[in-house]
């Protein structure tokens, strides 16, 4: 599967040659506030954490993985949009539903990049297929819960986040899902 480009973006497939990328985008505490409390990653963290989940779950052809954000015009790496099966690590795997999820640099905050990526990685996945599409946030984290909206998403449910790493320490997610009508 590849992603045509929309009006401000070329989408590119991520791998571990892009190392570089994630560690950059993950340097900003803002960047990483809803992720893991701010904290930024190492390239130990990237090397032995997100390379290795990455590999689990991406597979091109099905669209899933991390597709690349670049801005056209400078070509400026910007952020990326995640696709998985709903639950690939926490249980209650669904490759039906979509997860998607972003992470961009903050200077993009507040542009619409976000959205227009995920709606045109949305519209290539439905393209192959996929018609059920779901994302998950922090209860506060409201930019990302304005994008799940802005992308037709309607809330679930509460609940909590199923790939915390210690019991006890979960913490509590928001899901909200889109479906597409067969046409």
């Amino acid at each position: 599967m590849q992603v045509p480009d929309s009006d401000r973006f070329h989408y590119f497939f991520m791998t571990a040659a892009d190392t570089e990328l994630f560690l950059d985008l993950d340097q900003d505490p803002e960047v990483m506030r809803y992720i893991n409390g701010g904290i930024v990653s190492t390239p130990e963290t990237i090397e032995t954490w997100y390379i290795p989940r990455l590999a689990a779950y991406a597979d091109q052809d099905k669209g899933w993985g991390l597709w690349g954000v670049r801005e056209k015009v400078t070509q400026n790496f910007v952020g990326w949009i995640l696709v998985r099966p709903m639950g690939f690590f926490g249980g209650d795997r669904d490759d039906e539903n979509l997860e998607l999820g972003w992470r961009f640099k903050r200077e993009s905050w507040g542009k619409g990049y976000a959205t227009e990526a995920a709606r045109s990685v949305m519209r290539a996945l439905e393209e192959i297929g996929y018609r059920r599409f779901s994302a998950i946030a922090m209860p506060e984290n409201a930019a990302s819960i304005n994008i799940m909206q802005k992308l037709g998403m309607e809330f679930e449910r509460e609940g909590l986040d199923p790939e915390s790493k210690n019991e006890g320490d979960e913490q509590p997610i928001v899901y909200y899902t889109r479906s597409i009508a067969v046409t």
